[in-house]
C-alpha cells in the first residue's frame, strides 16, 4: 500500500494495514465508525481488518474503532485544520490529493432548513480513486464514431465502476486519436469524482481539452459552462432530480452532446423512474452502456442504442 494513504490513519491503524499487505490497485473502501469493526472494501468484497493485522470476515476478531483514532483519522485527512474545508464539510465529504473521496456523517448543524455544517463526526468513508486508463475503450467505438459523438447513459449499481468508465471516455474523447479528432468536453464534477480536484485543479488525467466545473450542482453547472467555456460534449455523473433532467433537455437543444450515468441495474429499472422514464421514451440517450462488478468492476454487460437494439452482450449474458 502507498504511503500517501497510510499517511492518512494514526500509527496503530497504519501497521495493521501494511501488516494485512494490501494492493492499492485493488483497495476501494476503507470505512471506519467509532466503537464499530473497522470495514474494508478490497477486490469487491468487503472484510474487516483484523485486531492483529491482516483482514477477517468476523467482526469480533476485527481491530474496533475508537473515539482517539477516528478523530486523529480526521485530523490527518484535512491537514489538522478541518475549517479550511468547512464549505465541503458542510456537503458531507472531503477531496484529498489524489483524487480520493472522504464522506462524513455525524450531528448535523441547521440553519432553518439549511446545513450550515457537521459537528461531533463519528463516521468516516474514504474511497479512493483509481484511475484505470483504456478501461473504456471496449465501449468507445459504439459512441464516438468518426467526429460523432452520441448521447450515452452508463448504467450500473453502486461500486460497479461507471464513474471510472466514465473519467476514461472523457480522457479518450479529449484527446482524440489518430481515428477521431479530440473534443472540447466540460466536466460538472459535483462530488469531486471524476476529475478528483484538489484546490480546483484535476488529480485525474481528463484530458487536454477538458474543462472542469469542480462542486457546483449538476443542473447549474452544465447551463453555466455551456453559456462560458463552449463545449462540445458535457459531461456529468449520477443524474436523476427534476433539475438534473430540465439542464439534460437544453444541453440537447444546444447542440452538445451528452454523457452521464445513473444508478441502475437494467434500461427497466430505469423505466420505473418517472423521471428517466421520460428521456428513454423521447430517445434522448442514443447508447445505453450496462456495467457490472463481476468478475471486475466497469465489466461491460451490454450495449443498446436508442431504440433498445442490442449493439453488444458481454459473455454468459
Amino acid at each position: 500500500m502507498r504511503e500517501e494513504i497510510g499517511k492518512l490513519f494514526p500509527k496503530e491503524v497504519r501497521n495493521l494495514l501494511e501488516k494485512a499487505e494490501l494492493k492499492q490497485e485493488y483497495l476501494q473502501e476503507i470505512r471506519l465508525r467509532i466503537n464499530g469493526p473497522l470495514l474494508v472494501v478490497y477486490r469487491g468484497e468487503e472484510y474487516f481488518l483484523g485486531a492483529k493485522g491482516g483482514l477477517c470476515k468476523d467482526p469480533s476478531q476485527a481491530f474496533r474503532v475508537c473515539r482517539r483514532c477516528l478523530q486523529e483519522t480526521l485530523e490527518y485527512l484535512s491537514g489538522y485544520s478541518l475549517y479550511a474545508y468547512e464549505e465541503e464539510v458542510r456537503q458531507g465529504y472531503l477531496t484529498l490529493q489524489g483524487g480520493h473521496r472522504v464522506g462524513l456523517a455525524g450531528k448535523t448543524i441547521l440553519d432553518g432548513e439549511k446545513i450550515t455544517s457537521i459537528r461531533f463526526i463519528s463516521f468516516i468513508n474514504i474511497r479512493f480513486s483509481h484511475q484505470v486508463k483504456g478501461c473504456a475503450s471496449v465501449i468507445l467505438p459504439y459512441i464516438a464514431q468518426g467526429s460523432t459523438v452520441r448521447h450515452t447513459l452508463l448504467i450500473s449499481p453502486p461500486r460497479c465502476g461507471k464513474t471510472t468508465i466514465l473519467r476514461d471516455l472523457i480522457r479518450q474523447i479529449s484527446d482524440g486519436d489518430e481515428k477521431r479528432p479530440g473534443h472540447c468536453v466540460g466536466v460538472v464534477d459535483e462530488r469531486s469524482e471524476i476529475g478528483g480536484c484538489h484546490q480546483g485543479v484535476p488529480q485525474n488525467d481528463v484530458g487536454i481539452r477538458t474543462d472542469v466545473l469542480d462542486g457546483c450542482p449538476k443542473a447549474e453547472g452544465m447551463m453555466m459552462l455551456i453559456r462560458s467555456m463552449s463545449p462540445e460534449v458535457i459531461a456529468v455523473d449520477e443524474i436523476g432530480s427534476y433539475e438534473d433532467i430540465h439542464a439534460i433537455e437544453s444541453v440537447i437543444h444546444c447542440g452538445c452532446r451528452l454523457l452521464a450515468t445513473v444508478h441502475g441495474s437494467s434500461i427497466d429499472d430505469i423505466k420505473r423512474k418517472p423521471l428517466l422514464n421520460r428521456l428513454v421514451k423521447e430517445k434522448i440517450f442514443e447508447r445505453y452502456i450496462l456495467l457490472e462488478g463481476r468478475p471486475r468492476a466497469g465489466t461491460v454487460r451490454q450495449i443498446f442504442d436508442e431504440r433498445g437494439g442490442c449493439l453488444f452482450q458481454g459473455d454468459g449474458i
